[in-house]
């Protein structure tokens, strides 16, 4: 294959996924990562990706953000596996907060038949799944909603939002990293989000290993805002290192 060829994998598979890997890709395309890094290198300079620790991401996506749809369709088992091992996370009792993302609602919809619980949410989406759950008492937020990710957001939601103190919070997130924090895309839904981290005893962070290293355009919390970061089997070692040494616990799905 020649470096041409080569590169237009690896942009094809960065836009699809999200996030690019040095040693995956070296596997996968049978080349040394010094070769990888290179061609990420071009890429870079072509203004196609932008260079993370360990690999890189599509440059749009440090100021796009995929339609809900779209990112429910992306490391579904992953996800699954995440919502299945947040849900040792709840309380025996009381009041949970699920913020509005493709992981968190795999935990709404894991959420067990037997326990009583108050669920606040901000997402449409999730808020519909649980409205007929018996044993749920279920809080709306409202507020402007954005189309692409089907959560209340702006004042009128972080109003609301200044008024309660859940037990945990499920918390999702575009990108994470130990020098800029929790960051996503819309300062709308940065705002909220930072609300919801402010009205929990426990923030708990909810994200795909794809999340693991990248930078969007607003933050919305510090790494010591989150208590624990549930992430899942392919989340590089060393960028997990790098969170628990600012003291907080990981666990790997």
């Amino acid at each position: 294959m020649y470096a041409e060829e080569r590169q237009q994998v690896i942009a094809a598979q960065a836009r699809e996924q999200g996030r690019v890997e040095v040693v995956r890709l070296a596997d996968e395309l049978a080349v040394t990562p010094e070769t990888i890094r290179r061609d990420l290198s071009r890429l870079e300079r072509r203004g196609v990706l932008k260079r993370v620790h360990g690999g890189a991401i599509p440059l749009d996506r440090i100021g796009f953000e995929p339609a809900v749809e779209d990112r429910g369709q992306r490391m579904v088992a992953e996800k699954e596996r995440i919502a299945k091992r947040a849900l040792a996370e709840l309380p025996a009792e009381g009041s949970i907060l699920l913020d509005a993302g493709t992981t968190t609602a795999q935990v709404a919809k894991a959420l067990p038949q037997d326990r009583e619980l108050t669920v606040v949410t901000n997402a449409l989406d999730i808020a519909v799944d649980l409205a007929n759950r018996p044993n749920v008492t279920l809080l709306t937020i409202g507020g402007r909603v954005r189309s692409r990710t089907l959560a209340a957001v702006d004042t009128w939601a972080s109003s609301v939002l200044d008024e309660l103190y859940v037990d945990v919070a499920f918390i999702a997130t575009n990108g994470v990293s130990v020098e800029r924090g929790l960051t996503t895309p819309d300062a709308g839904e940065a705002g909220t989000k930072r609300t919801m981290v402010r009205a929990a005893r426990r923030v708990v962070l909810l994200a795909d290993h794809t999340k693991l290293g990248n930078d969007n355009l607003v933050r919305f919390a510090e790494i010591s805002d989150i208590d624990t970061l549930i992430t899942d089997s392919g989340a590089d070692g060393r960028l997990i290192s790098q969170i628990e040494q600012a003291d907080v616990e990981v666990i790997r799905a």
